[in-house]
């Protein structure tokens, strides 16, 4: 039976075969490289890739993100191994919590907040849509990045200029 839980599994493990091709390749001599002041450096792009699964457990377990009463510090990454575990450890949080979960669960609200602003309510099933999402764009952003550090850029569905020989 195709569900919308099944769906977001196969989902993430999909993704998380193209998301590990980047993060394997990253140059650790570069990490603190941005390629414009407002960037993110590829360090803490890379380490939000590899903790935004760490979002779908969160989605499903909370009701609300208050970021009023919870600070955030991303983890220490020193080379591509801690930056892969990091991923790794999030990825079988996010498929644990997807296998312990119901299409009617994710129908609940979620909030984001920070005190009494609210940025948004959505249902749990659009918290771990915009997970992947956000995933997804990051990753673009750690190719282009990568691009112009020369440095070839995998495929993500389907061959790279790169891999095609462009």
């Amino acid at each position: 039976m195709n569900t919308i839980v099944s769906f977001f599994e196969n989902q993430v493990k999909s993704e998380a075969e193209i998301t590990r091709k980047f993060l394997k390749i990253l140059p650790e001599d570069r990490y603190d490289w941005k390629p414009h002041p407002k960037s993110m450096s590829i360090r803490q792009l890379a380490t939000h890739i590899a903790e935004l699964p760490g979002w779908i457990p969160m989605g499903i377990k909370t009701d609300v993100l208050d970021f009023a009463a919870e600070s955030y510090k991303p983890t220490p990454v020193k080379n591509n191994g801690d930056l892969l575990a990091v991923f790794e450890e999030n990825q079988k949080k996010a498929l644990e919590s997807l296998s312990k979960t119901t299409d009617e669960f994710l129908q609940n609200n979620w909030t984001m907040r920070n005190g009494d602003q609210v940025y948004f309510t959505i249902t749990k099933q659009e918290v771990i849509r915009m997970a992947m999402s956000q995933t997804i764009h990051h990753r673009a952003q750690l190719g282009v990045f990568l691009r112009l550090l020369d440095i070839p850029i995998p495929g993500s569905y389907g061959p790279s200029a790169d891999e095609a020989g462009m």
